[in-house]
């Protein structure tokens, strides 16, 4: 893979390092996407066959506004949002049903099929690398910051669609040029 001269010598986050494995050409190539929601159910650690944890749960996205007529009109949009890691667990540990959360990930592909009465549907995926509890906790007190975990410390899952890095344990590690 060639980089791009543009490329900064040392890449701060894995959000970078995935976009530098993306490029092409003098192009890079980067897609996050931010949602601020409340949880519509309590996130379950699971573990994987190799013992990795992994949690997913449903977060409601709300929008209201005033149409043409000037009735207002209110919509909610659902995404399962999916954490791996030390983001799971954290997830699991914090987070209940009604806490509002600002998650920053990548989306998957959507999953659709159609319902009992034959009408599309989809399911959006969202894959974590950064979730922000935005609403207090139920006993009022919010975790603190070394408690929040980000895909800097080894959050998303390693799969084959994954770019190849090796994990040194140095988030500003060098990039051989």
């Amino acid at each position: 893979m060639t980089y791009p001269e543009s490329v900064p010598f040392r890449l701060e986050s894995l959000a970078q390092r995935q976009a530098l494995a993306t490029s092409q050409g003098d192009r890079i190539m980067f897609h996050k996407t931010i949602i601020v929601g409340n949880l519509g159910k309590t996130p379950e650690l699971r573990k994987t066959k190799s013992e990795i944890s992994v949690t997913s749960f449903p977060v409601a996205v709300n929008e209201s506004w005033t149409d043409a007529q000037g009735e207002r009109q209110e919509k909610t949009t659902w995404y399962k949002v999916t954490c791996w890691r030390s983001l799971a667990d954290t997830c699991a540990k914090y987070l209940t049903k009604g806490r509002q959360v600002l998650v920053e990930g990548t989306m998957q592909e959507p999953d659709t099929w159609l319902d009992k009465e034959g009408n599309p549907r989809a399911e959006l995926n969202l894959t974590a690398y950064t979730v922000k509890f935005v609403g207090s906790r139920s006993d009022g007190e919010a975790p603190s910051s070394t408690e929040l975990a980000s895909a800097a410390d080894g959050a998303l899952p390693k799969a084959e669609s994954e770019p190849p890095f090796v994990e040194t344990g140095d988030e500003y590690a060098e990039i051989p040029f």
